[in-house]
C-alpha cells in the first residue's frame, strides 16, 4: 500500500544534527496520521507521500521546517523560592511566557541554571535553532480507521505525533503520546 491520506505510517528514523552527530534512534516506529495532520513535520511527509513500506530516505529539515529558531525571548530568570525542592538542571515545567496571560499557549520549560536565589528556565524546544538530518525507513502503512481520522491521530501511536490535549482525554486513547523528541 502506498502513503496516501489518511493512511497510518510506521516509520522507524534516526535523528542527527547537521554534522551528523546522532541525537536519536527510535527504538519503535514513529507512528502518524498522514495528510496534513500534524503527526510528524510537513517536509517529512512531502517526502513520503506515495512512497511503499521499505521505502528508505535522508532529508534535512532547516530550524524553521523543524522546531523553529531559538528565541531568546524564551528564556527566563525566576526566583529560586517559587520551585520545588529537589530542583537539578534539566527538569520541566509548564507555563506561560508572560506571567499570568492565560490566553498563551503554554509551553515547557526547562532549567537550565541554577543559583542560590535565582534559576534559568528556557521555553524554547532543545533542538530549537538546530538543522536536523533524519534518515527514515517505512515499515508500515494502513488505513486509517474513522475513528483514526476523526481524532486526526493515529491512536496508540508513538514518536512525532502532535496530540491536543484536550482531545487525548475526551477520546479515550490512553496509548497517544505527547509532541516528544527525546
Amino acid at each position: 500500500m502506498k502513503i496516501a491520506k489518511d493512511t497510518v505510517v510506521s516509520v522507524a528514523y534516526k535523528l542527527s544534527d547537521a554534522q551528523g552527530n546522532l541525537i536519536e534512534e527510535s527504538d519503535e516506529p514513529m507512528v502518524y496520521l498522514h495528510g496534513g495532520y500534524d503527526g510528524t513535520f510537513p517536509k517529512i511527509e512531502e517526502v513520503l507521500d506515495g512512497q511503499e513500506p521499505g521505502f528508505e530516505t535522508q532529508i534535512q529539515l532547516e530550524p524553521q521546517d523543524a522546531f523553529g529558531e531559538y528565541d531568546p525571548e524564551l528564556v527566563k530568570i525566576e526566583p529560586r523560592n517559587r520551585f520545588p525542592e529537589p530542583l537539578e538542571v534539566g527538569m520541566q515545567f509548564e507555563g506561560t511566557p508572560e506571567e499570568g496571560d492565560e490566553d498563551l499557549d503554554t509551553l515547557i520549560y526547562t532549567v537550565t541554571d541554577v543559583a542560590e536565589d535565582k534559576v534559568v528556565l528556557d521555553g524554547n524546544h532543545p533542538l530549537a535553532g538546530m538543522a536536523l538530518r533524519f534518515a527514515l525507513t517505512v515499515k508500515e502503512v494502513r488505513e486509517a480507521t474513522d475513528d483514526e481520522i476523526e481524532h486526526e491521530h493515529a491512536h496508540g501511536a508513538d514518536g512525532l505525533e502532535v496530540v491536543d490535549e484536550d482531545e487525548e482525554e475526551d477520546d479515550g486513547d490512553e496509548g497517544a503520546s505527547k509532541p516528544t523528541l527525546h
